[in-house]
């Protein structure tokens, strides 16, 4: 099944997923979160408005003041389903340590898990994987604070 198809399924970007779905995503966030400091956010639209879908996830991590964080470790997931694009973007804290490599990865596991036709899963999986290593890199400390919400962001 191309990336095409696999995308196809999509028809905006808030009507694929049911309350439920997001839900389980919420809560994904949640639990990674309770064991760092760091921040994941996620953002699905139906178009991407740039080429690179990682000059999109950029803009909207530092437009939605991303880069606030105290130890520079939030995560950016970014999908727009009809131009059928995402990106991982991960601020300077965390992307010094693990490098383009890690987040290469992630996209290559989130792209089989929507191969399969298992979106949910697929960014529930990616938000374990990062919160793993953001919990390895920086763990959660008494005084850690939610610095951002954890709601889906859904654009036009």
């Amino acid at each position: 099944m191309g990336l095409l198809s696999i995308f196809e399924r999509f028809r905006s970007a808030q009507q694929h997923f049911s309350n439920a779905d997001e839900q389980r995503i919420v809560e994904a966030i949640r639990a990674a979160e309770m064991r760092t400091s760091g921040e994941i956010r996620i953002y699905i639209e139906h178009r991407c408005r740039f080429v690179d879908p990682v000059d999109r996830a950029a803009e909207l991590f530092f437009g939605l003041k991303m880069e606030q964080t105290q130890d520079r470790n939030g995560v950016r997931i970014y999908i727009a389903m009809k131009d059928h694009q995402l990106a991982v973007f991960g601020d300077e804290g965390i992307h010094r340590i693990v490098g383009s490599e890690f987040w290469n990865g992630e996209v290559a596991k989130i792209l089989a898990a929507f191969g399969e036709q298992h979106y949910v899963d697929g960014i529930i999986g990616i938000i374990r994987d990062v919160g793993e290593v953001l919990q390895e890199k920086f763990p959660y400390h008494s005084e850690d604070r939610n610095e951002l919400p954890d709601h889906i962001i859904f654009g036009r």
